[in-house]
């Protein structure tokens, strides 16, 4: 199963954050600001996927073996480019996805995030340090 299809299933499959704090929509330099420096952890079905996002625009992320051992195709790791455009986090890998760029609406509640990508999917991710 490729990276996408394990995200669309962790977006099926995880109940959604409830909110308990103020939720708040990230764009701009205060989405650039979020995200710039940290590892952002995506839900992907039960497993957590780290993706790093450098301050220089690039991105890395890694599954680790058992998330990975579900994954056919994509490889383990992947490394590509992420840009904040029209209020939205945008980015590219080199492999996974099919390389294809998209881009996602996030809403934050503390370190907690819901994200919807630009063709509908959804889901949520948390950031780190």
């Amino acid at each position: 199963m490729k990276i996408g299809a394990l995200i669309v299933a962790a977006g099926l499959a995880l109940p959604a954050a409830t909110a308990l704090a103020e939720t708040a929509t990230l764009s701009g330099e205060e989405l650039r600001q979020a995200i710039s420096g940290k590892t952002v952890y995506l839900n992907v079905s039960g497993f957590e996927l780290p993706i790093r996002y450098a301050a220089n625009g690039r991105m890395s992320g890694k599954m680790s073996t058992i998330a990975a051992s579900f994954s056919r195709g994509d490889g383990a790791s992947d490394h590509g480019k992420w840009w904040v455009a029209d209020g939205q986090l945008c980015q590219q890998w080199s492999s996974w996805m099919d390389g294809k760029s998209y881009c996602y609406k996030l809403t934050r509640n503390g370190s907690q995030v819901q994200w919807v990508r630009n063709d509908g999917h959804s889901g949520t991710a948390r950031i780190g340090g």
